[in-house]
C-alpha cells in the first residue's frame, strides 16, 4: 500500500448541524470522503481574539485517505463559516481490513470539467 492509499480520519469543528451536513455531504458527493461522521452535542470552551468564549458546536470526523487529505482540508475550509476552523489529519495506527479498504475504494481524486 502506498502512503497516499493510507486512510486517515480529518478532525473538524462546526457552530451547527447544517453547516457541517452541508460541508460533509459536499466532501462525499464530491468522493473526497468515503464517509462523514457528524456528532452533535459538543461544547468548547476557548480563548478567541483575547475573550473566553463558550459555544455549542458540533464535531465532524471525515473519513478519507492520506492522498486526498489536502483536498478535503481545501474544501472543507472553503466551506466553513470560520475564520480559522480546526482541520487536522489524524492518521489510523491500524483498524478492520474491510473498512480501512472500503475508505480507500469509495474516495477518488474528483474530476476536473
Amino acid at each position: 500500500m502506498q502512503q497516499n492509499d493510507k486512510p486517515v480520519f480529518i478532525y473538524s469543528t462546526f457552530p451547527s448541524k447544517e453547516s457541517a451536513e452541508g460541508a460533509g455531504g459536499r466532501l462525499v458527493d464530491q468522493g473526497l470522503a468515503a464517509c462523514v461522521n457528524i456528532l452533535p452535542g459538543m461544547t468548547s470552551i476557548y480563548i478567541w481574539e483575547g475573550k473566553r468564549h463558550q459555544d455549542s458546536e458540533v464535531v465532524m470526523i471525515v473519513k478519507t485517505t492520506a492522498g486526498l487529505a489536502d483536498r478535503v482540508i481545501a474544501e472543507a475550509r472553503r466551506m466553513h463559516p470560520y475564520d480559522n476552523p480546526a482541520l487536522v489529519v489524524l492518521p489510523l495506527a491500524g483498524g478492520s481490513a474491510p473498512f480501512l479498504d472500503w475508505i480507500r475504494q469509495q474516495t477518488r481524486e474528483p474530476q476536473t470539467p
